[in-house]
């Protein structure tokens, strides 16, 4: 069986300044090769983030969501997925039926409906406190 690849609804990232900045950090470190060849591996820390910074995001579909990370991804059906909880910076974590968590790289409460609406899920408010 042959697994079919899906173009993800939404592909969450974070900001691209993470990536930029990388760039400009790696760019900065060549002219230590001119020190010598040793600190070559210097060069593979803004690299690595560059990479992580253009990789590592949420993408959502109807089927499920993929959190993708430097090396390697997570995937996780929309039917384990008890519910999305935002903490207080923001940041978004699926909560799953079986008692784990994964936190949704790139998802906050800013595109969370936007996530919600990609996924086809619906969308339940809290009760309000009386």
């Amino acid at each position: 069986m042959t697994s079919v690849s899906r173009k993800p609804v939404l592909r969450v990232r974070k900001s691209g300044a993470v990536f930029f900045a990388a760039v400009i950090a790696f760019v900065g470190t060549v002219s230590l090769l001119s020190a010598g060849w040793q600190l070559a591996p210097v060069l593979l820390i803004p690299l690595a983030v560059a990479v992580w910074a253009w990789r590592a995001g949420t993408d959502v579909d109807a089927e499920e969501l993929r959190v993708r990370a430097l090396i390697g991804s997570t995937k996780v059906s929309w039917s384990r997925v008890a519910e999305l909880a935002p903490d207080r910076r923001g940041r978004v974590t699926a909560l799953l039926t079986d008692g784990m968590t994964v936190p949704l790289t790139g998802v906050t409460t800013n595109n969370l409906a936007a996530v919600l609406k990609a996924g086809g899920q619906e969308v339940s408010n809290p009760p309000t406190p009386d």
